[in-house]
């Protein structure tokens, strides 16, 4: 019995040391260095916290579960939702650097809250990918560690635009009043946004570009929300009626609310049309291209944006630099990777699909 109750001490005495020896896993996250390893030399995966600026966001969706597809096999995604709140944002950062994450990629609430998240991440020494939301060009010089993944607004804008100067070339009878210029509305995401104030710009101007004269009848925001483009559309058709001869839209689901409201007075059947153009070539708009109720839209390309910021984060995490071997894409300064847009009509919508 003593021989029996030596030999268990002895067992459980061994398991103990081994224990301790272990450091309770040694596997724990080591930020801007690399993930450590396991007991026994096999690499842990990298944790990167992803912050979105708010989940019901139809794009930014896309772009999230195209980040979750990406880190698949290959690192730890740690999502969560800012609820359109900054300082909430702050705090869920403040959160996964206590966490010691490998890396960062945050979709920012306000690019000019951008500066506070990078300083938090350089005391840490925590690589951050910023994307969709381009913070200022000051901010993205504070450190070497700061990179962005996007598309640039005006182009986007740009081709909005086209898509309406096609459209009225193609289609005399659009210039309902035959004065040779074109009546329009304007739906805006949030006020101060880069790519709301740049595709409204620039939307407008590549009409003008195509010698087409110009009369703004309404604008307001939306915030980039289906229900109030619904809103405020049914406010521009209460104040306007049958004056105005185009929609712009800075995002789809602001074009999607509008063409309720455009339905709600009879447009779409009977050969009563407007043209209502976007942004972003969201699975909803696509449909409403198949139906014939959005004239086009501007695929924001969410599957790249995700897919390239999950690598460039991944690539940081490992404590690597990024280039275009390594993450796959082009990086241009240093610090930008510029996912192009595409034109989508109902002709090439399988492009978007």
């Amino acid at each position: 019995m003593k021989k029996v109750m030596s030999t268990l001490l002895a067992a459980a005495l061994l398991t103990t040391a081994a224990g301790c020896a272990s450091g309770g896993g040694g596997n724990t996250a080591a930020p801007g260095g690399g993930a450590k390893t396991d007991v026994g030399g096999a690499a842990k995966k990298s944790v990167i916290g992803v912050a979105i600026y708010k989940f019901d966001d139809t794009f930014m969706t896309g772009v999230r579960n195209a980040i979750s597809a990406a880190a698949e096999g290959k690192a730890q995604a740690d999502i969560v939702d800012s609820q359109n709140s900054q300082p909430t944002q702050n705090d869920k950062v403040d959160l996964f650097i206590t966490k010691k994450v490998n890396a960062l990629a945050i979709n920012p609430v306000d690019r000019t809250g951008a500066g506070v998240i990078i300083d938090k991440a350089k005391a840490a020494n925590t690589p951050v990918v910023f994307f969709n939301r381009e913070p200022l060009a000051d901010d993205m010089k504070k450190w070497d560690k700061v990179y962005y993944v996007g598309a640039k607004a005006e182009q986007s804008g740009t081709m909005e635009g086209q898509l309406i100067v096609d459209y009225f070339k193609a289609h005399p009878e659009a210039d309902k009043n035959k004065d040779g210029v074109l009546q329009y509305v304007m739906l805006k995401g949030e006020p101060g946004h880069q790519d709301a104030e740049l595709r409204t710009k620039f939307s407008i101007k590549a009409v003008e570009d195509a010698g087409i004269k110009v009369e703004k009848l309404a604008e307001d925001t939306a915030m980039w929300d289906r229900v109030k483009g619904q809103e405020k559309m049914a406010a521009f058709l209460a104040s306007q009626g049958d004056k105005i001869e185009a929609v712009f839209a800075n995002n789809d689901d602001m074009a999607l609310g509008a063409i309720e409201a455009l339905k709600a007075k009879g447009y779409f059947k009977d050969n009563k049309f407007l043209p209502v153009v976007g942004v972003d070539a969201t699975a909803p708009a696509l449909k409403a291209l198949e139906d014939g109720t959005l004239l086009g839209t501007v695929l924001n390309d969410a599957k790249n944006q995700g897919k390239a910021t999950f690598n460039l984060a991944n690539v940081l995490a490992q404590g690597q630099t990024p280039n275009k071997e390594n993450s796959g894409y082009e990086i241009t300064d240093g610090k930008y990777v510029w996912v192009p847009y595409k034109k989508i009509t109902k002709e090439n919508m399988n492009d978007a699909k």
